[in-house]
């Protein structure tokens, strides 16, 4: 019989130069448990933490989940496969071989409701803004944390660094919010008022899929074996009951109302040093609001970057990692870098 949420352990190896811990459990404050995988420098000093709060399931490998995405990017890109083995390789979050030896702390929290947290799946919520909030101020009071926690990431992992931002938790020292949307009735709910059916097949074939309690129906992470959608396989039933479809949601809200409003980040108070990182294509989701960030935020160190190419390959990229790494080693370790 498989471990209820409350009976999952959480381990540490040692592994392929880096120390992880998988299922490490985090406690909200209504009592949810949400369960994160850490991978840490060997030694016992005080780094700085890259955080990522999302539903694609900590455990999903880029290669598996989305084989075609990979296959572009490393043909377009063929340095990543050079200096890292990339078998901890996720979707739209950093590859903890290129950090973790360059002296950083890589957290990746499944999202409640998703992957290994239980509770129940209201994507992009205020709640999930929350529990990002409580997952940054816990990585920073950590033994092996110097305090700082930067956030990093593409898209979902984007949205979040903006809502959470403007609720200043101290201990986020800045952000990096790659092709990311704030404005949750513009970005890629309504376009000019006509509803867009961008979310009806993203919750389907993305977040659907990897619900906490798909358990043995799900696909295995290839470095435990275990299912990437949490120890316990429950019915279709139970599945429904525990999750909100946001695509139904937003048809109910065709004008920018309270809950817009609410699944909106308020730019205009954040502060928090941030590079802000569009993509000249996908019009219709994400460059609006990473522009926007940059203009409306009250930031006094933000920067703004701009690329083409496809919505995921430079971000990986040897151009992508470098600047991201500029960027953090100067805003979490100090470094006069320029």
């Amino acid at each position: 019989m498989a471990a209820s949420a409350d009976e999952v352990k959480a381990r540490t190896e040692v592994r392929d130069g880096m120390r992880i811990t998988w299922h490490e459990p985090i406690a909200m404050d209504d009592g949810i448990v949400l369960r994160a995988d850490m991978f840490r420098p060997v030694d016992a000093g005080r780094h700085p933490v890259i955080l990522t709060y999302g539903v694609y399931a900590k455990g999903l490998s880029y290669q598996d989940g989305y084989p075609h995405q990979w296959q572009k990017m490393i043909e377009d890109h063929p340095e990543i496969l050079e200096g890292s083995t990339n078998k901890y390789q996720n979707w739209e979050v950093t590859d903890p071989e290129r950090w973790v030896p360059h002296g950083y702390v890589v957290i990746r929290v499944d999202s409640r409701g998703a992957g290994w947290s239980p509770g129940l799946m209201d994507t992009q919520s205020p709640r999930e803004t929350e529990d990002v909030y409580q997952c940054i101020e816990w990585a920073g009071i950590q033994p092996w944390s110097n305090g700082k926690v930067g956030m990093l990431g593409i898209s979902y992992y984007a949205i979040n660094q903006w809502a959470v931002a403007a609720k200043h938790p101290p201990h986020l020292a800045a952000i990096i919010p790659w092709e990311g949307q704030n404005d949750r009735y513009r970005d890629s709910g309504y376009h000019g008022g006509i509803l867009c059916e961008f979310q009806k097949l993203w919750w389907k074939h993305q977040v659907a899929n990897i619900q906490y309690g798909l358990g043995e129906r799900a696909k295995k992470n290839p470095n435990t074996g275990e299912s990437v959608a949490g120890p316990v396989t429950l019915s279709e039933d139970e599945l429904a009951s525990n999750r909100l479809n946001v695509y139904d949601q937003l048809k109910k809200h065709p004008l920018r109302d309270d809950w817009h409003r609410e699944h909106s980040a308020d730019l205009s108070k954040v502060e928090v040093p941030l590079l802000t990182c569009a993509n000249w294509g996908g019009q219709g989701i994400h460059p609006r609001g990473n522009f926007n960030g940059f203009l409306e935020t009250a930031s006094k160190q933000k920067w703004l970057e701009a690329h083409g190419d496809s919505h995921w390959s430079l971000f990986s990229s040897g151009y992508g990692v470098a600047l991201q790494k500029r960027f953090f080693d100067h805003f979490l370790k100090d470094i006069d870098n320029g």
